[in-house]
Parts: C-alpha cells; structure tokens; sequence
C-alpha cells in the first residue's frame, strides 16, 4: 500500500499517490465485504465451511513458506537469529506485545550501530539503493528526479496534518460520543495503534491482530480468525485487508442497538479506514527525506534489528496458526510470567493434519503459487466433506 502511494506521488505528485493508494485497496475492500457478508449469512452452512476447512490448510502452508523467505534474507548473522528466537520467545511463551517487541529490537539495532558492533554495522539491505544499475532512459522519472521529489518540509507537514485530522478526528469522536467500551470505538483505538507498527508486513502484524483481537476483545473465535486469514488469500489484496473482516466482526456481534449486517459493514470500513488512511501520512510526511534515511546508517541498523524480530514474530504466527488448525482443542499453561498455547494431543484432526501436509509438499515441492494451492485446498476440503471425512 505504501509502495504504492510513493510510486504514485513520485509519478504524479499528491493527487497521484492518493489515486494509488486508494485504487490499490478498493478491490480487496468490496471483495472481504462481500465475503464478510456470506461469512456471517452462511458461515455455519455445511459446505462453506468446508471450503474453509480447506482454506486454513493453505494459509498454514503460506505463512511458513513466508518465515523461511523473508527468514533466509535477514538472518545474516547470529545476533540477527539471536534477536529473531528472543522475540519468538517473548510472544509465542510470554504474550509479549508486538509493539513492544518492535521497539525493542529497534532500539537494539540503533544503539548497536552506534557502539560500531559489527552484527549491525552494514544494514542488511536497508542502505542506499546502487546495486543494480538502471538505464536513466529506462526508469520511469528519466534522467533526474522532478522538483517534487525534493525536500519540502512546509509541503510534507501540511499534507501529513491533513491526513492526521483524517485519520485520528473520527476516532476521537467515537471516543467522546460513545465511550471508550463501545465497540467501535474501540475498533477505531485498536486498528489505529496497529497502522503505527505494522514493521514487517501482513503476517508480522496479524499475529498481534490475532492476539488482541481473539484473546483480549474477543470479537471473534481463533478458527475464525483462520477463516478471515484464508478469505483473505484469496482476494485481490492486500493481505492485511484481513483486518477489515475483523472489525467487521467484532462489530456484527456487538452492533449497539444496530442491526448487525449493519453495524459489520460500518465495523468493517471503520477498521479499513483507521488502517490505511495513515499510508498516506507515513508516505507524505517521509517521501521528500527518503534518499537522506537510505544514507542514515543507524536508523538502517534499526531496521535491520526490526526485521530480525520479524521474522520471530511471524513463526509465532505460523505455530499459532498450526496449533488451531491441527487440534481441536488448544489449551493453556500459565505460570508465572509464562502463557504458552499447547495442543491436547488426542485431539488432532487427522483430516485437517493430511490437509496440511499435502499443502506444505505443493507449496515447497512443486512450487505451486498462492492462488493455486488455496484453491486447490477450498476443493480438497469441500471433497472431504461430502465423503463424510471433514
């Protein structure tokens, strides 16, 4: 989505990342709505669910190929996987916040670039761009970059302030209307905290979502936190438009007097509004600056920490996920400062167990694609159901 907005303002400046960015997310809000919709009409019906069954194979399958990927990228040394197991640890075993997380291995990586350590001394891939060269006549701004692309503070600050009113006014308005234990007020809180620290994509910050949402609000069950991740796998994107369908929940349930398609619909667009309306904020308030951060070595070094924790963060995700959707029942051991998930062992779904492991060989086998090995799954699990097996 940020990609997105960028490449639109250095096109076309403010209108053009602003026509990107909404575009970018248009398709995948009418498709989780209309999802969202046949999810609470039908979701308990036999065969839907079934397709589901199917889908959260898929997505188990995804999510581990995503550690392993993004994992082979940052772990380049041992501080790196050190930091990468500690934040596994802290969240998976302690229920240590995802925020919390995030400033923690970025306040490790700046102060280890600073101290001139060398784990954190070369940025990861986060320094400046140059290692690939590119024809001037081949880029898509030529041979020098337009005058809009330069530094404007009174430009940047202006438009950031527009879009903070955008984003936090309707979110204080709830607040001081209905409260803070209204639900949509508390939509509006929660998916505005998490548009702050969405560090290392969709599945780094569902994990987060996962927990809040199911564990502490409780809008919705864990194995429909599944189905709203694998509904999402198969929209147009982008992947954290899960999020959407979350809010959508949270509010069909508890609507406050308003019908409850009616209160989803304004939960679901409440979520997706306080979610990528501040895009544009970071884009704008940053684009003019970006090529001074490529060159910050120690903010570089944050990153790079960042992306490390990351990738705990998302194994987290997918051994939470696997838990759900191998076992029937998950339960808890909590002592002391420890809160760790662990499956009751009678209580495997050998169904669901095949279902992913013939998911996981199409996906690291036969390479198949994202769109392939969902859709192949959906079909598997409906089969399933109509043998009486799932």
């Amino acid at each position: 989505m940020q990609l997105a907005v960028y490449i639109g303002w250095l096109m076309h400046r403010t209108l053009g990342g602003i026509i990107a960015g909404a575009l970018f997310v248009l398709p995948g809000v009418v498709a989780i709505m209309v999802l969202s919709w046949v999810y609470a009409l039908y979701g308990n019906v036999g065969p839907i669910e079934a397709l589901f069954f199917g889908l959260k194979a898929a997505v188990l399958a995804i999510v581990v190929q995503a550690v392993i990927r993004i994992g082979s990228r940052a772990l380049k040394n041992d501080a790196m996987v050190v930091i990468a197991a500690a934040s596994f640890i802290a969240i998976f075993g302690f229920a240590v916040p995802f925020p919390l997380i995030i400033l923690i291995a970025g306040l490790i990586g700046y102060f280890g670039a600073r101290a001139g350590l060398p784990a954190f001394r070369n940025g990861g891939g986060h320094g400046k761009v140059g290692t690939i060269q590119v024809d001037d006549a081949d880029t898509l701004l030529g041979e020098e970059s337009p005058d809009h692309t330069q530094a404007n503070r009174g430009w940047a600050f202006r438009i950031s302030a527009v879009f903070l009113v955008l984003w936090l006014a309707p979110v204080a308005l709830l607040f001081a209307v209905f409260g803070p234990a209204n639900v949509f007020a508390q939509i509006g809180g929660f998916f505005s905290v998490m548009a702050v620290v969405t560090f290392g994509g969709a599945y780094a910050v569902l994990a987060y979502v996962a927990q809040e949402a199911v564990q502490n609000f409780g809008w919705l069950a864990s194995g429909e936190m599944l189905d709203g991740l694998g509904m999402a796998e198969t929209t147009p994107g982008p992947l954290i438009m899960v999020t959407q369908f979350v809010g959508f929940m949270g509010a069909f349930r508890d609507g406050g007097g308003l019908s409850p398609l009616v209160a989803g619909t304004l939960g679901g667009l409440l979520t997706t509004w306080v979610t990528f309306t501040p895009c544009f904020l970071w884009i704008f308030l940053g684009a003019p600056f970006i090529e001074r951060l490529r060159d910050n070595k120690v903010l570089s070094a944050a990153l790079t920490a960042i992306t490390a924790a990351v990738v705990g963060v998302i194994l987290n995700l997918a051994v939470w996920f696997g838990l759900h959707v191998v076992f029937e029942e998950v339960g808890t051991i909590t002592t002391f400062a420890l809160d760790l998930d662990v499956p009751v062992w009678l209580s495997i779904n050998l169904a669901a167990a095949a279902l992913v492991l013939t998911a996981l060989v199409a996906v690291f086998r036969f390479k198949l694609g994202p769109v392939t090995v969902p859709a192949g799954c959906a079909i598997a699990g409906l089969a399933l159901h109509l043998a009486g097996m799932a």
